[in-house]
């Protein structure tokens, strides 16, 4: 049986940001070209918002094939394929064991999927009460599911969606596009 992981949430830290541009410089090394976006993603990429202390970075690509072409690079820059990722539309990396806890969503620039996370992002970057709404949720289920990743990770789909939905709004009605890379 997998061990367990807790969710622990902490008060947002100025130190996130910095930790991904040291990544993300660290990836671009090793990537190159390849990368044709690297962005900070997820909770750790929002000023304020509490999370859990993990680095969650996209990298967009022009294609998944060979995967070879990803993996080798990002192994050498100490992260591992994880082949066994249900989630078709992204390839998903982790740290190397012993190392800092980062999870790498590769995604083909211009999908669908890779604009979600950054609107996601952009929307709670400019919309407190959202962004409030959201770590409320969080909080709440941190508490509840504190030994279940996996229902903490789920209860959370139904605050994504209804914000997106507004998020969606906002991008209509401002034009909103994904800006430079961080």
């Amino acid at each position: 049986m997998a061990k367990r992981e807790s969710v622990v949430l902490c008060e947002w830290s100025p130190d996130w940001h910095p930790a991904f541009t040291e990544k993300a410089r660290q990836l671009r090394r090793h990537l190159g070209s390849l990368a044709l976006r690297i962005d900070h993603i997820g909770s750790t990429a929002v000023k304020g918002l509490a999370a859990k202390p993990i680095i969650d970075i996209q990298i967009s690509v022009a294609d998944f094939e060979p995967i070879a072409n990803i993996a080798e690079p990002l192994r050498q820059a100490g992260y591992l394929w994880r082949a066994d990722n249900t989630e078709l539309t992204k390839r998903y990396f982790r740290e190397m064991p012993g190392a800092e806890r980062t999870h790498i969503h590769v995604r083909i620039a211009g999908s669908w999927h890779e604009q979600r996370a950054l609107l996601f992002r952009d929307y709670l970057r400019n919309h407190a009460a959202a962004c409030h709404q959201y770590e409320a949720v969080k909080r709440q289920l941190a508490a509840s599911f504190r030994d279940d990743r996996l229902a903490y990770t789920e209860g959370k789909s139904e605050v994504i969606w209804s914000i997106l939905q507004r998020a969606d709004r906002w991008a209509a009605e401002t034009g909103w596009q994904a800006g430079e890379t961080d």
